[in-house]
């Protein structure tokens, strides 16, 4: 299915939203795999620090700008990522209009790019397009319950609209369009702010903080590890003939919000107490994808189960230290600009910024001296011990002790919090 290396490297592949959690995942696996890639962020909700490991190398580009106005790339491409978009609830929240505006006016936007460079497209559309489901679980000829007028609708509507606009593209055969509509994914690089319920959850038991449940936690999830999903969106993009149909891509485990932040409670070695808060309008109340069609038409389905995925997740949040905390690093600098650094005042998230290649463009390069943090719990926890917590001070001692140990041992099936236990045959 995948192109030979060879082939990739003479393609370019836009990705709008690059910067951000899945779209950061993303460019890498695409860089990795030899092809041209070209950021597109406008930094509202993507961080710097999630692709600091390709700035300033000779095949990735970055471009700061926000997709509702229209791009001048000065090349052509051959693939187009859509995925830009904020998707926790909070930040679509936060300002509504841009949020419709972005799944509106920024998708024809790419869509007319698609068109004009002939380039093959994949919108990433969402599970939320399916409301608060009748059906369950939920299949993509599902036309879903969706309240137009809430205030959930700016996302809802918006991603719905984005479709209808890419299904009139193929029906007038103006562009070879792809649609994936994603239920929840988590993993590393989630920002621990996003108000989603996997950061939520992780970084109150890390911060010895009540888990804040909403409603009676009842209310079930499907959730996808990063590297899953982004195995899917590859090949849904590769894929041919295209399918001319919407595609569910998520994990079908089916998970109370009391399972999941039991699971962490676990996994972290917490004391936190639960914390219960009323449920926000139109949430919905369950949530799980018939991902048949992703089976027989990708030959796709996650591997990733929840606890495992979980752990690496509670690894990064517990890893990241202040500054990485701090408000997302901002891409402002103009083009030209320069920033002298010194060792006393690098940090992790430091970069350099250098002269651009194009007006619209900022090109960022990592401090060399700096290196990669490590991710693993032994290394988490042999620095809280060397400094006396001063660079963890978010992260108990506890906690990273019980991390390291759960990173050895091996993922147990058995365990009481295993949706398995109750739901025989749905894994996670």
């Amino acid at each position: 299915m995948r192109r030979s290396r060879k082939a990739q490297q003479t393609q370019t592949v836009l990705v709008a939203g690059g910067a951000g959690f899945l779209g950061s995942h993303l460019c890498e696996a695409l860089f990795g795999s030899g092809y041209r890639v070209i950021c597109v962020d406008n930094f509202l909700t993507g961080r710097m620090e999630n692709i600091t490991s390709l700035a300033g190398q000779p095949r990735f580009r970055l471009i700061e700008q926000d997709i509702c106005s229209p791009l001048e790339l000065g090349e052509p491409v051959h693939r187009i990522f859509n995925l830009a978009c904020a998707a926790s609830p909070p930040r679509y929240q936060a300002d509504p209009v841009h949020t419709t505006r972005t799944c509106v006016i920024g998708t024809l936007n790419l869509l007319d790019l698609a068109v004009r460079d002939g380039a093959r497209f994949l919108q990433a559309s969402t599970s939320e397009i399916y409301g608060d489901p009748q059906q369950h679980p939920q299949r993509e000829d599902y036309l879903g319950h969706v309240n137009c007028t809430g205030p959930r609708a700016c996302y809802d509507e918006g991603k719905r609209t984005a479709e209808t606009l890419c299904f009139d593209y193929v029906r007038a055969d103006m562009a070879d369009i792809r649609v994936a509509r994603i239920f929840n994914t988590y993993g590393p690089r989630m920002d621990p702010a996003d108000g989603r319920i996997v950061s939520n959850l992780v970084m109150q038991a890390l911060e010895k903080r009540p888990l804040t449940i909403f409603g009676d936690g009842r209310q079930t999830r499907s959730f996808c590890y990063v590297t899953d999903l982004v195995e899917g969106l590859l090949r849904l993009m590769d894929v041919e003939p295209n399918p001319l149909k919407p595609i569910n891509l998520g994990n079908p485990g089916e998970f109370t919000i009391l399972e999941v932040a039991g699971l962490v409670q676990e996994l972290t070695g917490t004391g936190s107490t639960m914390k219960f808060l009323p449920l926000p309008q139109d949430d919905p109340r369950r949530r799980r994808p018939d991902i048949a069609r992703a089976k027989a038409l990708l030959g796709w389905s996650p591997k990733v189960p929840l606890r495992q995925g979980l752990l690496q997740t509670v690894v990064y949040f517990a890893d990241l230290d202040d500054k990485a905390m701090a408000p997302p690093l901002m891409a402002s600098a103009k083009a030209g600009a320069s920033r002298s650094t010194s060792s006393s005042d690098v940090g992790p998230a430091s970069v350099l910024f250098t002269q651009a290649e194009h007006p619209s463009e900022v090109l960022v390069g990592i401090d060399k001296q700096l290196g990669e943090q490590s991710r693993a719990a032994e290394a988490i926890s042999q620095r809280h011990r060397a400094d006396g917590g001063r660079r963890n001070r978010r992260v108990p001692a506890t906690s990273l002790h019980h991390i390291s140990r759960m990173l050895r041992e091996p993922d147990d099936d058995a365990s009481p919090t295993r949706r398995g236990r109750h739901h025989p045959g749905t894994g996670s």
